[in-house]
C-alpha cells in the first residue's frame, strides 16, 4: 500500500476533479500491476495496473489507495473492472466520500464474490486525497498558503522590491510545490506588482497548473504576461459582480475562465471564491499571496497547509508585512497551526505547518 501511495502522489495536481489514485496488484509475493489515475483523470489507476498486469491478475490481490468507483461515467466502474479480471482480493486504504460510490464500490466487489479489507494506512490516504476529500465534503479545494518572508516577517520593501527575498534553492522548492496542485492563486496587487507567470519551471512537467487571479473589480494589466498565455494555459479570474462587463468579455476573449463571486465588505469573500473554486473542479489549490489575499483566507479559516520560507534578511517596519490587517485584538482570536516540518534549503529555512488539531 506504501508503493500504492507513492503511485498516486506522482498524479498530484494532474488529475481535477478526480482523485489521483494509486494501485499495485500482487500475485504470489511478485508485484504484476501498477498504475495512477492518469492526467485528466482518465484512464483510473485501477485500469492501467490490470491492463499491465493482464492475465496475472486472475487470483491476484490488488492494493488500492481509494474505494473503486461503482458508477459508470466516461469508463465502467473500477469495482466491475477488478471483478472481471479475476481479482481475489482487494485491500482499500479508504472508503470514497463521493455520493456516487460511498460504499458502493466495496459492495459492488463483495458481490463478485471478492474479499476486501479497509483501512490499511487510511491515514497517510486520507492526507493524500484530502483535496478530493475537501472538495466533495466541503465544497472548496484544499488550500496550502505560501509565505516566502524575511527574518521579521516582511515580503517586501517599502519601494516593493521583493526579488529575491529567498535564493534559489526555496525558489525550487517552490515550483515542485506549484507542480503538486492543481492551480496557483495570487491577488490582483501582486499581478500588478510582480508580473508573476506562476508556471512550473526546470521540473520537467508536462501538465502546467492552472493560473487563478482574485481581482474584484478586474484591475489588472491586458500587458501581464499571464494575459499573453491565457489561451495557452487556464487562467481563472475571480471577480466581483461590480466588474465592468467589458473587460469581463476582454477577458474571456482572450481565454480566461470568469468565475463572480460574492463581496463582503470591499473585498471578495473568499469563503465563496474558494467554493466557486470548487465548482470549477479544483482540488488542491497554492496561493502564493499577496499580503491581502493572505490575510483574507487565514481569517476565514480557510488554510489547510502553511508553508513558511524564512531568509536571513530583515527589511524593517516600513516593509510590507507577509499577513496584511485581520482586525486581531487578542491572540485567542489568531488562527494557530500545527508544526508538522522544518528543513534547512540552502541559506534559507522552511516550515511547514497544518490546521491545529485542537
Amino acid at each position: 500500500m506504501a508503493l500504492a501511495l507513492s503511485l498516486g502522489r506522482r498524479g498530484w495536481g494532474t488529475t481535477w476533479p478526480n482523485p489521483s489514485v494509486g494501485c499495485v496488484i500482487v500475485s504470489s509475493g511478485r508485484i504484476v500491476g501498477r498504475g495512477w489515475t492518469a492526467p485528466s483523470g482518465r484512464p483510473h489507476a485501477e485500469t492501467q495496473a490490470l491492463a499491465q498486469a493482464g492475465d496475472a491478475a486472475r487470483g491476484a490481490t490488488a492494493y488500492v489507495t481509494l474505494e473503486p468507483c461503482a458508477h459508470w461515467g466516461q469508463t465502467p466502474p473500477c469495482a466491475g473492472a477488478l471483478a472481471a479480471a479475476g481479482v481475489a482480493r482487494v485491500v482499500v486504504a479508504v472508503g470514497d466520500s463521493d455520493p456516487r460510490v460511498a460504499g458502493r464500490g466495496i459492495t459492488m466487489l463483495r458481490e463478485a464474490g471478492l474479499e476486501v479489507e479497509c483501512g490499511l494506512l487510511e491515514q497517510e490516504a486520507r492526507h493524500d486525497h484530502m483535496g478530493f476529500f475537501s472538495r466533495i465534503e466541503r465544497g472548496r479545494p484544499m488550500i496550502t498558503l505560501k509565505l516566502a518572508q524575511s527574518f521579521d516577517g516582511r515580503i517586501a520593501t517599502a519601494t516593493g522590491e521583493s526579488k529575491w527575498i529567498t535564493q534559489a534553492p526555496a525558489r525550487r522548492i517552490v515550483h515542485a510545490m506549484r507542480a503538486n496542485h492543481d492551480a496557483v492563486v495570487v491577488g490582483g496587487g501582486t499581478l500588478r506588482a510582480d508580473d508573476p507567470l506562476l508556471d512550473v519551471r526546470d521540473m520537467g512537467v508536462r501538465t502546467q497548473p492552472a493560473r487563478i487571479v482574485v481581482s474584484r473589480h478586474l484591475d489588472i494589466p491586458f500587458t501581464s504576461r499571464l494575459a499573453q498565455t491565457a489561451a495557452v494555459t487556464p487562467l481563472v479570474l475571480c471577480h466581483g459582480p461590480e466588474a465592468p462587463a467589458g473587460l469581463v468579455q476582454a477577458w474571456r476573449d482572450l481565454g480566461a475562465q470568469m468565475l463572480v463571486c460574492r463581496t463582503e465588505g470591499r473585498q471578495l469573500d473568499m469563503g465563496d471564491v474558494t467554493q466557486q473554486l470548487g465548482l470549477y473542479g479544483l482540488t488542491r489549490v497554492f496561493c502564493e499571496g499577496g499580503s491581502a489575499i493572505a490575510a483574507s483566507l487565514l481569517s476565514a479559516d480557510l488554510v489547510d497547509h502553511l508553508v513558511g520560507f524564512t531568509s536571513g534578511i530583515a527589511i524593517g517596519a516600513e516593509g510590507l508585512p507577509g499577513v496584511g490587517a485581520m482586525g486581531l485584538a487578542q491572540l485567542s482570536q489568531a488562527p494557530r497551526f500545527d508544526l508538522v516540518g522544518t528543513q534547512v534549503v540552502g541559506p534559507d529555512i522552511t516550515h511547514r505547518w497544518v490546521r491545529n488539531s485542537g
